[in-house]
């Protein structure tokens, strides 16, 4: 739980928090499963893992696998449809004090739109959900060629397909040439975050067998190794679109990973991975941010504002062939 030391809230465009930390989809279950670890009501918001408007097995075991800094997963989306989740998990997330942000994926754009459409009817109802997260970038579905956030017209049309009257947040993926040309799209479509980044595709074979090790081939890498490819994205969205909500998330493990994403332009950050090693992560790095803020005599809000003052001159430069290193 933050000291209080610091003045540490924040806006995620339209959604005020009393701090910018949150978990990350898939890393903390669908409902109140941390809350033996530490107060959800304290962190800045619960983002559960991805619901379809179907049950869903996922995919087949191994589904997880430590690799060095990171770790592969191919859980596949796993998880009891969106509707089981609205009448078993969300009221005791709501019980609890949590701030919930929703993520929801999708196989087509039909899907997408009928969740929206439940979302908006439990909305009207009245609960703790603040912001849905559309994820259109999970790489472990069985046709990684349809992932949505591989394709600008896509991402517009799932986000399109998503009003709900709630805020939306684009789950993006990081396995693109270019990640601010389909961060335009997903705002174009009306989204009014961006959460910055999913996993990069990975893969890591037995090299006995010289078979893959998880269950459904390759999977999903995260982790620190993650942390300076999901900063950059971080980073290029926030000076090409300076007034977009910007959550950032990959390999945050302390209070100084989450810094380094806001003085990159991040509006908050999501802690996920770590969990796994230790799932009292998300408020060990809402300690840190804080005593970080107060050893400076600064805020949030200010780090905030500061980078999004940064110069535009300040993005970082593509590599060059000539750059590589020969050993």
């Amino acid at each position: 739980m933050s000291t209080g030391a610091a003045d540490i809230a924040t806006m995620v465009g339209s959604v005020v928090l009393p701090n910018p930390i949150m978990t990350a989809a898939g890393t903390s279950g669908h409902g109140t499963e941390l809350a033996d670890y530490g107060d959800l009501a304290a962190l800045g918001a619960v983002v559960v893992k991805s619901l379809s408007i179907h049950p869903w097995a996922g995919n087949p075991a191994p589904r997880v696998h430590e690799v060095g800094t990171g770790m592969l997963n191919s859980v596949g989306l796993q998880g009891p449809g969106l509707e089981a989740w609205l009448e078993r998990d969300l009221p005791a997330l709501t019980d609890s004090g949590a701030r919930v942000v929703v993520s929801i994926w999708g196989q087509s754009v039909d899907e997408y739109g009928r969740a929206a459409a439940m979302l908006a009817e439990a909305a009207r109802r009245g609960s703790a959900m603040v912001a849905v997260e559309v994820n259109v970038s999970c790489p472990n579905v069985e046709d990684r060629a349809r992932m949505f956030a591989h394709s600008e017209s896509a991402t517009c049309e799932a986000l399109s397909a998503t009003e709900c009257g709630l805020p939306r947040w684009a789950k993006l993926s990081p396995n693109v040439p270019d990640i601010t040309a389909i961060a335009g799209a997903a705002l174009e479509g009306g989204a009014e975050g961006l959460t910055l980044t999913n996993t990069l595709l990975g893969l890591a074979l037995d090299i006995e067998t010289g078979r893959p090790v998880l269950g459904a081939g390759g999977g999903g890498l995260s982790g620190a190794v993650l942390h300076p490819v999901a900063v950059r994205a971080v980073w290029e969205c926030r000076a090409a679109f300076p007034d977009a909500a910007i959550i950032g998330a990959g390999g945050v493990r302390s209070g100084r990973d989450a810094v380094e994403f806001l003085r990159a332009g991040a509006d908050a950050v999501q802690v996920g991975t770590a969990i796994f090693r230790d799932p009292r992560a998300p408020w060990k790095v809402l300690r840190q941010l804080d005593r970080w803020c107060a050893s400076r005599g600064t805020s949030v809000a200010a780090l905030r504002a500061s980078a999004r003052a940064a110069p535009a001159g300040g993005e970082p430069a593509s590599p060059s062939p000539c750059d590589q290193v020969t050993p």
